[in-house]
């Protein structure tokens, strides 16, 4: 995201934007990828919930957030993009608040990777993982990416 400092994630964690919603797509290539054709949109303030319910120590990732809320929803899957913003924005809503904070630096990208677009990125991130005991290793040469070592040990999981 750009220009973090000039807007306001909260606002936009409670703008549903006509969220929750479906959508039936037709492309049989994402229909094969995804399992169905079936796609649910889940708002924002859902995926700033579902974070707040990750414990010291434990940790989720979107994709995980997403088979909830298909399963939930009674969907074929959730639409990958938007949750990725969406985690995002609950990320900076929370760093815009003085209390009342998401545990944002628990949610993982795919394969316990950290996400560089919360704030402060990497570092920060990595910083509050190992304050809660999670080893943060580095992986790559030229594309260098960061992940919790072991992170499937320490999954929580959503019911």
């Amino acid at each position: 995201m750009a220009k973090e400092d000039k807007k306001d994630f909260n606002a936009m964690l409670n703008d549903s934007k006509d969220m929750p919603k479906f959508q039936t797509i037709t492309d049989e290539k994402s229909i094969k990828k995804y399992g169905g054709n079936r796609m649910y949109f889940a708002p924002p303030i859902d995926y700033d919930r579902v974070m707040r319910l990750v414990p010291c120590g434990k940790l989720l990732t979107v994709g995980a957030i997403r088979e909830y809320f298909a399963k939930q929803s009674g969907a074929d899957f959730t639409e990958p993009i938007t949750a990725g913003i969406f985690v995002s924005i609950a990320a900076w809503a929370s760093c815009q608040r003085s209390e009342d904070e998401t545990p944002y630096w628990r949610t993982l990208k795919a394969n316990g990777e950290l996400n560089a677009k919360y704030p402060g990125g990497i570092e920060a991130q990595k910083e509050k993982l190992e304050s809660e005991g999670h080893t943060v290793i580095q992986k790559g040469y030229k594309n260098i990416k960061y992940y919790v070592k072991d992170y499937e040990n320490a999954l929580f999981h959503l019911n």
